[in-house]
């Protein structure tokens, strides 16, 4: 069995105290990260800098042991290492050009030159492979082809994901054809983290809660499992994380379908509903509400309580349901650790 905790959970080894990590745990709720951030300008140069990348990845794992250390880049560099145009508004996140027609896909680049763009991610991964505590697991992630698509059809993040669903309708081919690019893409950069250093990969597919039946079998499941089968074929047991988000009685069956090692559930599911549903399958990670963070209290500290106690009779890893927002209280994070390792 290998040695690091997070490891032995994907492994299918139950553990007496969950390990931990949270997503976006090196982000805007620490001070530290602010400074890194004015530091490297703006959130791409940041995410471009090895060393300020590296540095970010590493301040959570300073401040508060976590168990795992995830690289600190964006699910929107893919497209952009694909030829898209990228830049952040302030205050109101992520712009792309879009991909709505067969002349916009036309212009995307080859997957194979994805890597002139995305080395300095790679480079990150590697000074942290170097630099991180040898009991903390690093985690590469990349988004999954449904949510990345979404951003590169709409141009920016929709509350419905209304443009991608209607190019579905309307352009069946241009819209699989676009997601079948990301397909390729991501099994590239996901196995280029691996070969530079990171020890589990995690595919984030934040909107897989608005595809519905087929479409969800077809866009969310089928992509997962095509990435997961070559990334095991080319790095044989290196374990791989799943997050449809929101997918609901769709978390039901998803390691097997996919061939995850582990799938993530969000917080609209409930931990003891995960338990006799999902973790019958094989190890799970989540799920208290970020708002947690924020508020703090009694409130997190007995729902800490609750999932961790759900969830103990199977592999499991502590997180979030969603990313920390940025008006966390740190110290709410370190009540949280506290109470899973203290009891």
């Amino acid at each position: 069995m290998p040695e690091k905790t997070i490891l032995k959970a994907l492994a299918g080894e139950t553990q007496a105290t969950p390990p931990i990590w949270m997503m976006r745990q090196a982000g805007r709720y620490l001070p530290e990260y602010r400074e890194t951030r004015a530091q490297a300008g703006d959130f791409l140069s940041l995410c471009y800098n090895p060393e300020l990348a590296a540095e970010v990845t590493l301040q959570p794992i300073r401040r508060y042991g976590f168990d795992a250390a995830i690289l600190f880049a964006d699910i929107l560099l893919v497209p952009q290492a694909l030829g898209a145009d990228l830049w952040f508004v302030t205050g109101e996140g992520p712009r792309l050009s879009t991909i709505t027609t067969q002349a916009g896909m036309d212009k995307l680049k080859p997957v194979s030159e994805i890597h002139e763009t995305l080395n300095p991610v790679y480079e990150t991964v590697r000074i942290l492979s170097r630099e991180l505590p040898k009991e903390t697991t690093l985690i590469g992630f990349a988004g999954a082809p449904w949510t990345v698509a979404t951003y590169m059809i709409a141009g920016r993040g929709t509350k419905d994901q209304g443009p991608a669903h209607a190019l579905k309708s309307e352009n069946r081919p241009l819209f699989e054809a676009l997601l079948d690019r990301i397909t390729e893409a991501t099994v590239e950069y996901l196995s280029a983290q691996i070969e530079a250093g990171a020890e589990v990969v995690k595919l984030f597919d934040s909107w897989a809660g608005s595809l519905k039946g087929d479409d969800f079998d077809r866009y969310a499941v089928e992509p997962a499992r095509l990435i997961i089968s070559q990334i095991k074929e080319r790095h044989p047991g290196i374990p791989v994380i799943a997050f449809p988000r929101e997918a609901g009685d769709g978390y039901i069956g998803f390691h097997k379908r996919t061939g995850a090692d582990c799938v993530a559930v969000d917080d609209s599911v409930d931990a003891a509903w995960v338990a006799e549903h999902v973790q019958v399958d094989g190890c799970v990670q989540g799920n208290l509400k970020s708002s947690h963070m924020v508020t703090g209290g009694q409130a997190l500290v007995d729902e800490t309580r609750r999932i961790v106690d759900a969830l103990k009779g199977g592999p499991h890893i502590f997180n979030l349901g969603h990313g920390i927002t940025p008006d966390a209280d740190p110290e709410n994070v370190q009540l949280m650790i506290d109470t899973i390792r203290n009891g």
